[in-house]
């Protein structure tokens, strides 16, 4: 199977949604931005949009993602944990002239542990690190070697534990159990804000991509 996968930083230029397709059919991660800019960008390439996913429930992951399910009757992911905090970050979009999520905006459909398949034959691992919110998860990429990782960890630091639904120690426990989870080192970890990087460079530049803690390492 030939996919594609784009990283794409809507206007404003601060989130990195990742756009993944194969042939004309494709999916979102993180849809951030305006519902008409997505509009656009889905139109110049002739995509059909299948769904969208979330990292998580910080309004500058998720502000298009209600309003392009309903707009193209697709379903869109969150684990449940993030539901309180959906609401609240329209405090942020207003910073940004982005449209507020209404009140009774299409809920998403849970998102947990497990493996899913985003096209026929595409499976992802879904994984639950929660800290920087309650319902962070990252996707695992496993047969392309490409971790989509959101706020979790960056290029030289890690996500924010102050906003709502954050928890440092469990922040630096999903780090810990990420670290220990053994990826390839040829891995590609596409990060919420920033540049990408790989495993191996996070290993050898990240000086908070470590084990925090005397956890057994993973498989």
């Amino acid at each position: 199977m030939q996919i594609r996968i784009e990283t794409l930083r809507m206007p404003p230029k601060s989130t990195n949604s990742v756009l993944v397709s194969v042939g004309n059919e494709c999916v979102i991660f993180d849809a951030w931005g305006k519902v008409s800019d997505w509009d656009n960008a889905l139109n110049n390439r002739g995509y059909n949009l299948r769904a969208i996913y979330a990292t998580h429930g910080h309004s500058d992951h998720i502000s298009a993602a209600p309003g392009l399910a309903e707009k193209y009757n697709v379903p869109w992911y969150l684990n449940h944990k993030d539901l309180e905090i959906v609401l609240p970050g329209n405090s942020y979009l207003g910073y940004f002239d982005i449209p507020e999520i209404p009140d009774d905006y299409k809920k998403p459909l849970d998102l947990s542990d497990g493996e899913i398949e985003i096209f026929p034959g595409l499976p992802v691992k879904v994984i639950e690190y929660p800290g920087h919110s309650k319902g962070c998860v990252v996707f695992y990429f496993y047969q392309q070697g490409i971790l989509i990782v959101g706020d979790l960890i960056f290029q030289e630091s890690f996500g924010r534990y102050d906003y709502p639904g954050g928890d440092g120690d469990e922040l630096f426990t999903s780090i810990t159990s990420m670290y220990n989870k053994n990826f390839p080192d040829d891995t590609i970890v596409i990060h919420g804000h920033g540049n990408d990087t790989t495993i191996k460079w996070l290993k050898e530049n990240n000086k908070y991509f470590k084990q925090h803690r005397d956890l057994p390492s993973e498989d």
